[in-house]
Formats: C-alpha cells, structure tokens, sequence
C-alpha cells in the first residue's frame, strides 16, 4: 500500500509539473526554461551521486563510455523536452500531458524496429491511442494544431529516450547517465537559448519557485519516489498509477490554468489513457495480480 501511495505521488508530482511548464512560460522563453530546468534537475543528483560513490555503489564504468552515453541520451532528452516545451506554448496542459504519456504507446512499438517482440495488448494499446489523438488534437478541417503536433514530435522523442536508455544503462551505471544527460540537455537548452532567445536573468528569478518545482522536484524528488516505490510495488500497479500522470496533467490544468475540456476531447483523453494502460498491461499481469489480490485477502480473512 505504501509503495503505491508513493507512485501516486510521483505521478501527481509530474502530472503538476506540466502546469509549471506552462506557467514558466510567462516569464521565459521555452529553450531558456529547459536549460535552467535540467540543470536543476542534475544539481539535485549531485549529493544522491555523492552518497552512492562514497559507499562504493557505484560499479565501474568507462568514462569513454559514460561520456558517449551522456552526450548521447542527453541529446535526445533535449529533443524530447525542447518539442514538448515549445508545443506546451502553442497547446495547453492538458493536451501536453496526453500526448507526452504517448511515449508509453511508443516504445513497445519502435522496439519492433529493434528485432524486439511486441505483444498483441500493446498494438490495441497504440490503436486506442491513435483514436483518442485523433479526437483530442484534430479538428474539424481534419488537420492538427500546430502545438499538438510539436508535442507529438515530442512524445516520439521520449521514447526513442526510453530505448537509448535501455541500450547504454547496460553498460554505465544508471545514476550517472542521469545525471550526465541532465548536464548535456541543460547546456544544450541555454545555448539554444543564447542564439534566438532573449530572456534575461531578471526574468529567471522571477521563475524561480516555478523553475524549483520543474527542476528540483519533478526531476529530484518524483524520481527518487518512482526508485524507491517501485523496488517494491506490483509492476502492473506501478504501470496503472504512472499511467494517472496524465490526469493529473489535465486536473492542474483545471484547477490552476483554468482549461477546460470539450466533451469530444475529454472522449479523446479518455482513449487515450485506456491505450496508454492497455500498452503496459497484459492480461497475464492482470490475472496474476488479481491472483495475488485474492491470496492475501483470504489470508488475511
């Protein structure tokens, strides 16, 4: 139960988290915000690194090959949150927070292109999604905004950063290319920001309780909770409540931003979100987890 409450909260904590990315934007411009924000977000590693290497935790690695990892996995982050930060100017919250989760989607999908082997749940998963896509972001003249469209972009990017993942935490310990990504993808956002953009250091203090929660919480805190929740929680509970960061996305949409949803694009979300759980959960996990349910209740009558 506590490893649940604690996923709960690190999907809260993200779903929120495309609130400050919106109201970021009265203050700075989009690469402006994504440079400072994953900075941030690797200075909150730093002690976690700091605790880990001074305990002997942290098993051996190549530099070469975390420098590689850094620059590489760091360069698609920066594609995955430059896109999905620009849409969120061009879009709203809510439809940021659905069409990000389409990541989910995504994986098991590309991972077909990977000689990986992709199960039938996961392809109904990716249909419903497309459907809910479809009533979410396209409208009537049948084209879809301009915003929607970079956040797709996005979501493709995000799980391309999922499966590079995958590939180089094989052969450098996952902390450090966290924290060499985070440096890569912040460097790269200021310096995109220094070429076209103008925001000046006024205007970043001006954003910084939103900036702390961007980069310090989302990143420092939620992903510290996600670890440690999961070590011990269900794989297919954890998938179920991760998938809630979505609702939460349009929920502090709502509650904060005053969005508000039509009737066809609340249907939309809605697919959606069933395509997102239907991509990580099989019905052998459902069953199995249903199993376990009904032990422990019988023990426990």
């Amino acid at each position: 139960m506590t490893s649940n409450v604690l996923l709960l909260v690190t999907a809260a904590i993200w779903g929120f988290g495309f609130v400050a990315q919106v109201l970021g934007m009265n203050y700075m411009e989009p690469f402006a915000f994504v440079g400072v924000r994953f900075l941030l977000g690797a200075l909150s590693l730093v002690p976690v690194v700091w605790f880990f290497w001074h305990r002997g935790l942290i098993p051996d690695f190549s530099t070469k090959q975390l420098m590689s990892a850094s620059l590489i996995v760091g360069s698609v982050l920066f594609l995955a949150g430059g896109f999905q930060q620009v849409g969120i100017v061009y879009s709203n919250a809510s439809n940021a927070a659905f069409i990000t989760g389409l990541y989910m989607v995504l994986v098991p999908v590309f991972g077909v292109f990977l000689g990986r082997k992709t199960s039938a749940n996961a392809w109904v998963g990716s249909g419903l999604a497309c459907v809910g896509l479809y009533f979410l972001s396209v409208g009537e003249s049948l084209t879809i905004g301009f915003g929607d469209s970079l956040l797709l972009v996005g979501a493709v990017c995000w799980a391309a950063h999922i499966l590079v993942i995958d590939h180089f935490t094989k052969k450098v310990p996952p902390l450090l290319i966290a924290l060499g990504q985070f440096i890569v993808c912040g460097v790269m956002g200021l310096i995109v920001s220094s070429i076209f953009e103008s925001t000046s250091w006024e205007d970043t203090i001006e954003a910084k309780y939103i900036l702390i929660y961007a980069g310090l919480i989302t990143v420092g805190v939620a992903y510290t909770l996600q670890v440690v929740a999961q070590e011990k929680a269900h794989p297919t509970h954890a998938a179920i409540i991760l998938s809630l960061e979505a609702v939460f996305g349009a929920i502090g949409g709502y509650a904060f931003l005053n969005e508000v949803l039509t009737s066809r694009e609340f249907f939309g979300c809605c697919l959606m979100l069933l395509g997102m759980l239907c991509s990580q959960v099989s019905s052998q996990d459902l069953r199995q987890s249903f199993s376990s349910r009904h032990s422990w209740v019988m023990v426990k009558n």
